[in-house]
């Protein structure tokens, strides 16, 4: 990890990254010191990893075991996923939808790992452990970083701070439950989906991006109270797709009225 390497050039492609060297836009982005790193990535995870004690108690709260909610930690740590399978589970959802739900909310992760796994260019050995930390904080401190070197100390602080937190504030709230009563009435659940939300927003940068999250959440509101739960969720990702039908008939509808024009042309100058 002793290697400045500047971070190529993206081609605009998700994911994808350009095999030259640095344009200008990379070139324009300083070092920065690790140390400035650190303190970026100690805030993201300390931050949101004491939002684990609000997964500890909702779980708890939905019926959970003790070993039932830290295994979750554990194994899952995505707290979007975690939230929407104790959350579906304490509404009285069936358990498959509950985690067909998560899943779904987690497969966002895999997309993440594209673009990761260049910036980072971990050894092949190292990859899967590191799969478990790429999430949406680890991302979101890991992609602005100006180096390779700043990348990986940004991801794995982040990811490290972010998991042993997670997990130990977990089992706390786990513990903490019944000290605390009623979870409902403390609104904890809504802890993790607040930071989320927190840290989602700053990368809505573009107008179709505002569009479609808006439009998620918009179905999953309007579908909330007539379907299951978890249902909802899964819908709301259609928000996508129509947003992307109803950019492709816009771009058409101009299209298709210069080719009816250019027909009308043509036909005028046959005859």
């Amino acid at each position: 990890m002793a290697e400045q390497t500047a971070l190529p050039e993206s081609t605009g492609v998700p994911g994808a990254i350009s095999a030259g060297p640095p344009g200008p836009a990379a070139e324009a982005r300083p070092d920065k010191p690790d140390a400035a790193v650190v303190r970026d990535a100690l805030g993201v995870g300390i931050a949101v990893g004491l939002s684990g004690f609000a997964f500890g108690v909702t779980s708890a709260g939905s019926g959970l075991s003790l070993l039932q909610t830290c295994v979750l930690s554990l194994l899952v740590f995505t707290g979007a996923s975690q939230f929407a399978l104790v959350g579906a589970l304490a509404a009285g959802g069936n358990p498959y939808t509950a985690a067909a739900g998560a899943f779904f909310l987690g497969v966002r992760n895999a997309f993440y790992g594209l673009r990761l796994s260049q910036l980072l260019a971990l050894p092949r050995a190292v990859r899967p452990f590191a799969a478990h930390w790429v999430i949406d904080e680890t991302t979101a401190v890991t992609l602005p970083q100006p180096t390779r070197r700043a990348a990986r100390i940004g991801f794995t602080v982040t990811g490290l701070t972010l998991y042993v937190l997670w997990n130990l504030t977990t089992l706390v709230g786990a513990l903490g439950a019944e000290a605390l009563g009623d979870t409902d009435a403390w609104g904890l659940d809504a802890a993790s989906p607040a930071v989320f939300l927190a840290l989602l927003a700053p990368m809505l940068k573009s107008t179709i991006e505002r569009v479609t999250a808006g439009l998620a959440v918009l179905l999953a509101l309007t579908l909330l109270p007539v379907l299951p739960a978890g249902v909802p969720v899964l819908l709301s990702a259609l928000a996508a797709p129509i947003v992307l039908f109803l950019m492709g008939r816009a771009k058409r509808g101009p299209d298709a009225k210069d080719d009816a024009a250019t027909q009308r042309e043509k036909g005028g100058q046959r005859s």
